[in-house]
């Protein structure tokens, strides 16, 4: 039985169409996979799937999903991202939080978690950032934690509850490889490439259901708080809990991001 398998233009155009014959006519084809969105099995002999090419600088990976989870593309990943999710593929495993991330106003190690939050009867997936250390302006020589202001400056809004969800705001987006949190990407300088403001050392474990939400929505909801606002906090409703008082004390921001890769 011929493998059913699906090739977009733009695979195509990246692989060559010698390749994607040979892909096509079961020579390369995966057989059984584990899906790169839902992380769950599949079987190209018996079920409709997509290729999916990860694309950086000098790496390129194939991976294979359910045509039923998303459609045969290329996804732009940096180099540094796909060499962690090669990585990842290779089974190291994932840091939690706690990882360098760069931020309007310097270096700084901001502490991730991911989480879902119910809005208006929904189940939204969100990241929660939070600093290990006060953020002060760059190039200035005060102490004063400016980490909230600086987010405002990038377009994100203040929140005063949680029963709405937030804004979205452009050019940001939440990258999403292998079914593994790799960073949140802001606009590059001079309308450039995108650039990681927060960035795993090594790709982040999400739950499977976090994970289902943000590929049916393709939004992520990225809240932020000053040190010491959140904490560490093991079960989501205590992680509700905590952002609800910082943004009662008017200590958290947030903005809807379009999820980037699968």
């Amino acid at each position: 039985m011929p493998r059913m398998l699906d090739v977009s233009e733009d695979v195509r155009a990246e692989i060559g169409d010698e390749e994607a014959d040979r892909l096509l006519a079961g020579e390369n084809s995966p057989g059984s996979y584990d899906c790169t969105s839902c992380r769950t099995p599949g079987d190209s002999d018996q079920e409709r799937t997509s290729t999916v090419l990860f694309v950086g600088e000098e790496t390129a990976v194939l991976a294979f999903a359910h045509a039923t989870c998303i459609p045969s593309q290329v996804v732009q990943v940096a180099e540094d991202q796909l060499k962690g999710a090669v990585r990842s593929i290779t089974g190291s495993e994932p840091q939690p939080s706690g990882v360098p991330a760069s931020v309007p106003g310097g270096q700084a190690v901001l502490g991730v978690t991911s989480g879902l939050v119910l809005i208006e009867e929904e189940l939204h997936p969100a990241l929660v950032v939070e600093p290990t250390a006060p953020i002060a302006r760059p190039g200035s020589e005060g102490t004063t934690d400016e980490f909230l202001q600086l987010l405002i400056e990038q377009g994100f809004q203040p929140v005063g509850d949680l029963g709405r969800a937030p804004a979205g705001l452009g050019g940001w987006s939440v990258l999403l490889a292998m079914g593994q949190l790799h960073a949140v990407l802001q606009p590059g300088t001079g309308g450039g490439s995108p650039v990681a403001w927060w960035q795993a050392h090594q790709p982040l474990q999400v739950t499977e259901g976090w994970r289902s939400a943000a590929n049916k929505s393709k939004t992520v909801l990225v809240f932020a708080a000053p040190v010491g606002a959140i904490g560490q906090q093991p079960r989501e409703d205590l992680l509700r809990d905590a952002l609800e008082k910082a943004a009662a004390n008017g200590k958290l921001v947030a903005a809807a991001m379009p999820l980037a890769g699968t």
